[in-house]
Parts: structure tokens; C-alpha cells; sequence
């Protein structure tokens, strides 16, 4: 049977889902928002790759459309950080994936591409803040979480 909490560990409990929800949904919007850029106005975009002409276009647009399948599992987060706390993680790795591919990337590209190296450096900076402050979010959720548990495993209410 689970204890329905009602001391002040209920507010401690919403301010921490909350700041979760708006932690993910702030990297959730920042997402989609440069997906849609990407996917309705690809010119502006192209050159920071390196392409041009209907290549550049399309690479561009399909670089959106890949943005979009990477966000699909955000809104259930936002949702219920806690309910879909397994899925929350899918996010973190997603995000550490990228993350750690545009970092290879940057790394490694030889010299003379100097758009090549900005565009990856704000991919970094973006997907790496938006890491720090997912995984910052999930921690303190989790802590909160521990912390509510009653003794021998009976938990809190947690709308």
C-alpha cells in the first residue's frame, strides 16, 4: 500500500518534478525549434555544413527530420519525469551520444573548415549544457525521490 505524503516533502517533491519537466522541455524546444529551422529554411543553414545547391538542401532538411525522430521520446518525460523515469534515462544517453559524436567529430576534422568547426561547436555547447542540466534535473529527482521513500519501501503519492 503506498503512504500518501502530506508534510512539506510534497512541495519539495512537485518544485523538483517541476524543474525537471522544465528542464527537459526547455532542451525539447530548443530541439524541435532548430529542427524546424533546419527543415523549413535549409539555406540559411548549409553553409555552416559545408553544402550548397540541392544536396545541401536536402542534407539540411533530413538533418531536421533526424532531430525530430531523436525528440520523440521528450514528451513523455515532460509529462512524468518519474512515471517514465526509464525512458528519461533513454533521453540522458541520447544526449550523451551526440554530445560525444560531435565532440569526435570536431576533434578530428583537419584544418581549413573553419564553418565546419563553428557548427560543431554549438552542437557541443548546446547538447553538452543541455547533459549537464537533464542529468543535474534527473539527479535531484532521483535524490527527492530516495529521500520521500517511507520505511520498508512504502512511497509517497507523487502526482
Amino acid at each position: 500500500m503506498e503512504k500518501i505524503e502530506t508534510s512539506g516533502n510534497a512541495n519539495k517533491d512537485d518544485r523538483t518534478l517541476w524543474l525537471a519537466r522544465i528542464t527537459v522541455g526547455a532542451v525539447f524546444l530548443m530541439n524541435v525549434s532548430c529542427a524546424l529551422a533546419f527543415i523549413l529554411q535549409p539555406e540559411l543553414y548549409s553553409p555552416g555544413f559545408e553544402v550548397a545547391g540541392v544536396p545541401g538542401r536536402i542534407y539540411v532538411q533530413g538533418l531536421g527530420i533526424l532531430f525530430l525522430m531523436w525528440n520523440a521520446t521528450y514528451p513523455l518525460v515532460i509529462f512524468h519525469p518519474i512515471r517514465y523515469r526509464a525512458l528519461f534515462i533513454v533521453v540522458l544517453i541520447q544526449q550523451a551520444i551526440g554530445f560525444t559524436g560531435e565532440t569526435w567529430l570536431w576533434l578530428t576534422m583537419p584544418p581549413g573548415h573553419s564553418p565546419l568547426l563553428a557548427t560543431g561547436l554549438r552542437f557541443m555547447l548546446f547538447d553538452g549544457i543541455g547533459l549537464i542540466a537533464m542529468a543535474g534535473a534527473y539527479w535531484l529527482l532521483m535524490r527527492q525521490r530516495a529521500r520521500s521513500r517511507g520505511p520498508r519501501g512504502t512511497t509517497p503519492l507523487i502526482l
